[in-house]
């Protein structure tokens, strides 16, 4: 895994975080669930590039 693409995942769920909490200072239940949807989807791609990590190191590349 690149070190931009862990830049940009972790970009992605801080601001998945922060919508979230905005949605509810605001108790905007849309905003909240879209803030929700963004953390997961950063957490997604990082366990995606945590596996193709493991891979090279099983394979020594």
């Amino acid at each position: 895994m690149g070190l931009g693409d862990k830049i940009t995942n972790k970009a992605e769920e801080v601001s998945g975080k922060g919508k979230e909490a905005l949605g509810d200072a605001l108790d905007n239940e849309q905003m909240q669930a879209e803030g929700v949807g963004d953390q997961a989807a950063a957490k997604t791609k990082q366990a995606g590039e945590n596996v193709k990590d493991a891979g090279k190191n099983i394979t020594g590349q």
